[in-house]
């Protein structure tokens, strides 16, 4: 396992941060509406307190640092998660898939919504983490670049496979083998993020969009394409579209997809570069064409019959945000046994149903078709297998990758 440093962000990085909490996904609920809290320019802040105070170092902490599993006497589980990131009846008291769960195995989920962000979620468990005590929390869900770090650091425990078996085996192959988590050994998706080329039909007026270089290159569309500030998905579909793999790219790939969307900025092309403010702009037409997040799709399409969305044939870019177990967690095999439950196809289908996110389970289409036939016939949200086969991650990176891609992202983007 990797030993644990303080890390010191740099102001390239507290730049893409704060762009985050302005209009990236972080600004975002898991239904397009918004997340960031007011703590948000706190939780900035706070963060640089931290790392200029100096968490103690975990030292020789290896992965798999429990306490004494109370799960046999403790009929409970402490679950972190994003805000309107989980089915609610009307009332929206209740969570039907998780009162279905405590009726069947008699263990009591206390549900919190206290993740508006990955970075200010790191800060306030970082700390117990470092010191190898309990974060009060049982399962958490983060997004795959931060599990990637909780992984490094040892500061998760690996899962028993005995525990879940529902999830070992309906996972979609899709997901199975993160370079982060191999086997998902510590790891098991929550929900999938795609990122898509959307389209406003009316504003196109006929133009054909089928790619990137569509976007990047047709003259008819000069000033009224957009693309995302967040740097993996901007830079991961123009990497596609160059026919490099974004799972497996050098420096020099990712200097020459700068190059090719520095051309598009120069040439006015792009008309900007937005976090999902380009919602309104689509809806509008200002924006003819560009690249979207697929849970604003689902919801864009819902209201507007002249928004639809493409896979181009070079794929697309996926995400997971993922379900862990802290070191230290009381209730490790009580965890297990939920993460398993939203593995079996019902839960799955009721879930998928509410949030629209990319549901990581297979075998779940026919359960949700008798909930929401649209949403089970959607690919943004049970993905067939010829567009499952398109999608691509973006692979991990070092501190020192990521602090010269986000500096050289943010010069081309103008932050």
């Amino acid at each position: 396992m990797e030993q644990y440093e303080p890390e010191r962000m740099s102001p390239v990085q507290r730049a893409a941060l704060r762009r985050s909490f302005r209009n990236g996904r972080a600004s975002l609920t898991r239904r397009s509406l918004l997340r960031a809290s007011a703590g948000g320019a706190l939780a900035v802040g706070g963060l640089g307190a931290l790392s200029a105070c100096g968490i103690p170092a975990a030292g020789k902490t290896q992965g798999g640092v429990s306490a004494e599993d109370h799960s046999a006497k403790e009929k409970t589980i402490n679950f972190s998660n994003w805000t309107e990131y989980m089915d609610v009846d009307e009332s929206e008291k209740h969570h039907p898939t998780l009162d279905a769960f405590a009726k069947r195995t008699g263990i009591k989920v206390k549900y919190t919504e206290d993740i508006n962000d990955n970075v200010e979620f790191f800060g306030k468990i970082k700390p117990q983490l470092a010191a190898g005590q309990d974060t009060g929390r049982d399962i958490i869900v983060v997004t795959d670049w931060l599990a990637a770090r909780l992984i490094r650091f040892g500061w998760v425990q690996k899962l028993d496979a005995a525990n879940l078996p529902h999830a070992y085996t309906n996972l979609s192959a899709q997901f199975r083998n993160p370079d982060w988590d191999p086997g998902r050994a510590y790891s098991y998706p929550w929900q999938g993020i795609s990122t898509v080329i959307a389209y406003n039909k009316k504003a196109l007026d006929g133009v054909e969009v089928r790619s990137v270089s569509d976007l990047l290159d047709n003259p008819k569309l000069k000033g009224r394409v957009g693309f995302l500030s967040e740097m993996r998905d901007s830079m991961g579909m123009t990497l596609l579209d160059m026919g490099k793999d974004p799972a497996n790219f050098t420096d020099d790939d990712f200097d020459a997809a700068i190059a090719r969307l520095q051309k598009a900025v120069d040439k006015g092309q792009i008309r900007r570069f937005t976090g999902n403010d380009y919602t309104s702009d689509l809806t509008k037409g200002d924006l003819a064409a560009c690249v979207a997040w697929a849970g604003d799709v689902v919801q864009l399409k819902a209201d507007s019959p002249d928004v639809d969305f493409l896979i181009p044939d070079s794929g697309y870019m996926t995400s997971t945000d993922n379900m862990l177990i802290p070191n230290k967690a009381r209730h490790k095999t009580n965890a297990e046994r939920l993460m398993d439950f939203y593995y079996e196809p019902e839960p799955a289908a009721e879930l998928a149903a509410y949030i629209n996110y990319v549901c990581p389970v297979d075998g779940v289409k026919p359960y949700l078709a008798k909930i929401d036939k649209d949403a089970a016939n959607n690919p943004l949200i049970i993905p067939d297998k010829a567009m499952a086969a398109k999608s691509h991650p973006f692979r991990s990176l070092s501190q020192k990758e990521e602090t010269a891609y986000e500096e050289k992202f943010a010069k081309l983007t103008g932050a």
